[in-house]
């Protein structure tokens, strides 16, 4: 690829002022890709700077990149190092960073917070000297209380709940929860998908239950009414039997699932065994359902989601044809975000001059200020921006799968 950021149309405009995060047509990621264990951390660092392109005589830039390689949630964390990957390889190849080249060390944190803080103590061990990551909000929250108090600048282009950049060194691409489940009550009510609505959620996940609560916040202004609202856990997720029975005996027009992919392929499931056939509507942490192992696509068939990233968009052509090549596999959102997030620390190290042989706080001091004087034309945006809280400011749009396939509405 040679477009150094690519410029995206938006097809949707929601809301001008809301912050988001997600969705692409998700395919089953490299089996191969292998994280690289904590204590493993120099040869992995080697390996990396092997894949990051040659040395330059101004020095290399160390980025450490921290999220679940394997686990449960493995998908998001081996999108975001392929999205890493994949613009490191191109800035170094068009001259890097003002002449720095750059070299990073991507962490697998098994969507553990205390294995994202091994990781990161890793990587500090490393020298590393700004972090992108964590991948998922639990490890991130956790990860940012070390590098707000190491002074470390980090960008994550996934943690979403509130807390995942609650220092003034961090940075999100994506929306943050409450902004997701606003801004999905907004799109129902405005566009008269319908007015009784049922939630099924995870009420243990920050994530699940953030984006619930805004969700029911904005629901009373566009004439929504919850007709149902039942919860799940972790350790509760594979028969959703009683919260579907009660979503179907409510009325519901439509079911909004702020929940991982997986275990919306569960209800999915059950949902068409007990003939429930509502509208379907989630958000960024459904991207990757359509990638399930053994799960029937057809029952995917109208499920809406919130996205600012398809496969499908004629802005992504030319990142999705090279992602194909690189990883045989589809690319998910999360890779948008990582690429992006990639392209925002490009911008902002060049905005405010960075160089090789500064340190890790002196970076970060100085991207602070950059970040919000930057703006950047992604793959998940166009025109983005960011405040001094560290959200982005761009505009949400929305996805309806139709025969196998994100269609952006």
């Amino acid at each position: 690829m040679k477009k150094r950021v690519l410029s995206l149309g938006l097809s949707l405009m929601l809301a001008a002022s809301l912050t988001a995060c997600s969705g692409g047509n998700g395919g089953a990621q490299p089996a191969e890709t292998k994280s690289e264990n904590a204590e493993n951390s120099d040869s992995a660092g080697s390996e990396s700077a092997e894949n990051s392109g040659a040395a330059s005589s101004e020095g290399t830039l160390k980025i450490g990149g921290i999220g679940p390689l394997t686990g449960p949630a493995a998908a998001y964390g081996i999108a975001v190092k392929n999205g890493m990957d994949l613009a490191v390889k191109e800035i170094n190849e068009a001259g890097g960073i003002n002449g720095i080249q750059i070299e990073y060390n991507f962490q697998d944190d098994e969507h553990d917070p205390e294995k994202a803080v091994n990781a990161y103590n890793a990587l500090k061990d490393w020298d590393m000297q700004a972090l992108l990551g964590t991948v998922t909000s639990k490890p991130c929250i956790a990860v940012v209380a070390e590098s707000q108090n190491d002074n470390v600048f980090q960008i994550t282009p996934s943690g979403s709940a509130v807390e995942c950049i609650s220092g003034d060194n961090a940075f999100r691409v994506c929306f943050s929860d409450p902004d997701q489940g606003k801004a999905s009550a907004q799109y129902i009510g405005e566009h008269g998908l319908a007015t009784k609505v049922a939630i099924i959620y995870d009420s243990s996940t920050e994530y699940s239950d953030g984006i619930r609560e805004s969700f029911v916040s904005e629901a009373a202004n566009q004439n929504i009414e919850i007709v149902a609202s039942e919860a799940f856990t972790a350790d509760t997720n594979t028969d959703f039997s009683v919260q579907l029975d009660k979503a179907k005996e409510s009325g519901a027009e439509l079911v909004f699932l702020p929940i991982y992919y997986q275990e919306a392929s569960v209800i999915l499931k059950q949902a068409a065994d007990k003939a429930f056939a509502p509208i379907f509507f989630g958000c960024d942490g459904m991207d990757g359902i359509l990638s399930v192992e053994n799960f029937d696509a057809s029952l995917a068939e109208g499920l809406m989601l919130l996205t600012p990233f398809s496969v499908d968009e004629a802005g992504s052509k030319d990142f999705v044809e090279a992602y194909r090549a690189a990883y045989n596999a589809e690319p998910l959102q999360f890779a948008a975000g990582a690429y992006d997030a990639m392209y925002a620390i490009k911008a902002a190290a060049e905005k405010a001059g960075v160089t090789a042989d500064m340190s890790a706080s002196d970076i970060c001091d100085a991207m602070k200020a950059a970040m919000t004087e930057i703006t950047l034309d992604g793959l998940t945006g166009e025109g983005m921006t960011w405040n001094a809280s560290g959200e982005p400011e761009k505009a949400p749009k929305a996805v309806k799968i139709e025969n196998g396939v994100y269609v952006m509405q």
